[in-house]
């Protein structure tokens, strides 16, 4: 059994993820802003569900998350960060505040965790950065997303830093850019939109990654995409 935490694990892909996880048998801990949606989890798996409500732009999650692993005397075998936000929104309409929230939400949110993480994570860890096909070098880019694919594609850079930063530990590092996949976050942001690949479809497979991919990747940014989405 492993010890694996989720982030944006309260619905969509975030959720699924985590049930996948806990059906084949590891410990998660679930982190997401909705308690009671965690809650549910925890209901369901409480013998091999923590949970921690809090958001990723405050310091005080961070914080929590610390004491929480130290209290327990945890060690983590992998974290996936799938938490994030997606704005929809004219590249001249975009403020400072939306530039500054996308990086924050999805950059340094993932900076932040693996920092306050990094003295829990054991040898043979894996970290998995879930990113987006927007911010992969190469791919069709859409008018409306130029912040939310900037602020992904960093994760990318980041993956490939932190793949040698932490090589010496024995933890490898991936990205997975995704392509459309149908939640809540994507009906709020592209109404009537229908994606190819279907929430729990995509939690399965991040959950197998995130389990044994490290025997074959580390560095790597991966396109996870049926064609060439968004």
């Amino acid at each position: 059994m492993k010890t694996i935490l989720v982030t944006g694990a309260s619905r969509g892909i975030g959720r699924e993820t985590a049930k996948w996880l806990l059906e084949a048998g590891h410990r998660v801990i679930a982190l997401a802003r909705s308690e009671d949606k965690l809650q549910q989890l925890k209901n369901q798996w409480p013998e091999t569900a923590d949970i921690l409500a809090g958001d990723l732009c405050e310091t005080q999650t961070y914080e929590a998350l610390s004491s929480m692993l130290e209290s327990a005397d945890l060690s983590l075998d992998g974290i996936i960060h799938n938490a994030g936000a997606l704005l929809n929104k004219p590249f001249g309409e975009t403020t400072d505040a939306d530039w500054q929230y996308l990086l924050d939400a999805n950059l340094m949110s993932a900076v932040r965790l693996v920092q306050s993480c990094s003295g829990r994570l054991s040898p043979g860890s894996h970290v998995v950065f879930i990113g987006s096909m927007g911010g992969f070098q190469g791919s069709s880019k859409f008018p409306g997303l130029a912040a939310y694919s900037v602020s992904k594609g960093a994760l990318s850079i980041l993956t490939e830093c932190l793949a040698a930063e932490l090589a010496a530990g024995k933890i490898c590092v991936n990205c997975l850019c995704l392509g459309a996949v149908q939640t809540e976050m994507l009906d709020a942001a592209f109404p009537g939109f229908k994606a190819p690949v279907e929430a729990h479809q995509m939690g399965a497979y991040i959950g197998h990654f995130a389990s044994e991919a490290h025997q074959f990747f580390n560095g790597r940014v991966l396109p996870v995409s049926l064609a060439d989405p968004t």
